[in-house]
């Protein structure tokens, strides 16, 4: 059944490869993939391999996952091709990459545009921890984004004896070729072939590679290993639960074409599970973004509903702070404008819920108390004005009922006293002049 069309549909981007055709440029991505990608409920984006593509990547927001499938080599300048670790020295020699050339025309040439665009979406994948899925060149992109290297060829740096080797690209029978794979215990392709492992936990896989993993990265697992020791699958188990939408996977055989001669039917019913699961986990990892979406939306429109006693709290703070506006504003015409019964017990009520609460953030909190604390000083400068003029109001009274010599008399002696009250003031003030000594 095909899906509503007003159904938002997770959107995994896919990196085309570029051929020629016809004199001209041709961007493609392999069906298999899109179909895996469409039949389990994902809508694949095709990212042209175009210069400047990496300024549109923003546009493609939000990504949901990242599937990287078949492609060119790597530029080794991109890792450490040096044969580190096993003290064979440097990188291959120009005759040895001239001979890799001849023999792997399509590969062998690198795409520094190609590289450049998956190893970012590789990056934003792992720093959002967002799914990724890396078949053949895909899983090579991911261990370099990590920080692995690569062997630049297999057959000229890990067969130095020939009774080792494992052919890993049969131009002859190149969709027929198969070899086998050890496939680990306890990770992910264990349990997807489990039903078709033979002795050994061996699985039959294809190949199509000349590269692969040399030093992998240190936050993958191995879960598949070629008779060579090469790693034909890995994973990071600490990003890997499908179901919530982590998925870190790196594949380097193709369980998309491993399919029975004549028919689109798999070899094993495990090989559309990395698909399955990779889908799983780019449909999961888009609802979690829709639910931070919506819960970002709340915070921001919907108010923090308090209970009975708080909102009631509240209150007083509001009728305080419009208290101490009052005051400073008319003066002491406030109790004109207010219920004198109101007045005092909102103000104490108000800085005794300032000075105890501790359900508010440290910022709020911070500003009620410095609303808090104006209203505390309001209120005291208010009460000192009351008494200063009930003390003015008291004088003019005596002094209504004294003589005039009695008030001249008075007048004098305060002047006497400020004239006093400048000179100690001066002295006090004036540094003493220095004593000279002979």
């Amino acid at each position: 059944m095909s899906p509503s069309p007003d159904i938002n549909l997770p959107r995994v981007l896919i990196v085309s490869r570029r051929t020629v055709r016809k004199n001209k440029f041709v961007d493609f991505v392999g069906e298999y993939h899109l179909d895996l990608v469409v039949g389990h409920g994902a809508v694949p984006v095709i990212v042209p391999r175009v210069a400047g593509v990496h300024a549109m990547l923003d546009s493609f927001e939000p990504i949901h996952g990242v599937l990287l499938c078949e492609g060119e080599d790597i530029d080794p300048s991109l890792y450490d091709a040096r044969r580190d670790g096993d003290g064979e020295g440097d990188a291959l020699s120009p005759e040895q990459l001239e001979a890799v050339r001849r023999l792997h025309p399509s590969d062998a040439a690198v795409d520094h545009e190609k590289d450049s665009i998956e190893l970012l979406l590789a990056r934003r994948c792992l720093e959002r921890n967002a799914p990724f899925l890396g078949i053949c060149r895909g899983s090579q992109v991911l261990n370099v984004a990590c920080g692995g290297s690569l062997y630049q060829d297999v057959e000229q740096e890990l067969h130095p004896q020939d009774d080792a080797a494992v052919c890993h690209m049969d131009y002859a029978n190149y969709d027929g070729h198969r070899h086998t794979v050890r496939v680990l215990p306890g990770t992910p392709l264990h349990d997807w072939f489990a039903d078709s492992l033979l002795d050994g936990a061996q699985l039959m896989v294809n190949s199509y590679h000349h590269q692969g993993v040399r030093r992998l990265a240190e936050r993958f697992v191995p879960m598949a290993l070629a008779p060579d020791g090469l790693i034909e699958g890995f994973y990071d188990p600490e990003a890997y639960h499908p179901g919530e939408g982590k998925f870190i996977m790196g594949l380097q055989f193709h369980p998309e074409r491993m399919r029975k001669e004549g028919s689109d039917e798999f070899d094993f019913p495990g090989c559309a599970k990395a698909y399955q699961e990779f889908v799983r986990a780019v449909v999961a990892y888009q609802g979690k973004l829709a639910a931070a979406q919506v819960h970002l939306r709340s915070a921001v429109t919907t108010p923090h509903k308090l209970n009975q006693e708080m909102e009631k709290q509240r209150k007083v703070i509001v009728r305080s702070v419009s208290l101490a506006k009052n005051m400073y504003v008319f003066g002491n015409n406030t109790g004109a404008r207010q219920p004198a019964e109101h007045r005092d017990g909102d103000l104490d009520a108000g800085a005794e819920f300032l000075e105890s609460n501790t359900a508010l953030s440290v910022q709020q909190e911070k500003r009620l108390k410095q609303m808090g604390a104006t209203v505390r000083n309001a209120s005291g400068y208010m009460s000192g004005l009351k008494v200063s003029e009930e003390r003015e109001a008291a004088a003019r009274a005596l002094m209504a009922k004294m003589s005039v010599a009695q008030l001249a008399s008075l007048a004098a002696f305060y002047r006497a006293m400020g004239n006093v009250c400048s000179e100690v003031l001066d002295a006090k003030l004036q540094p003493p002049s220095p004593t000279l000594h002979e």
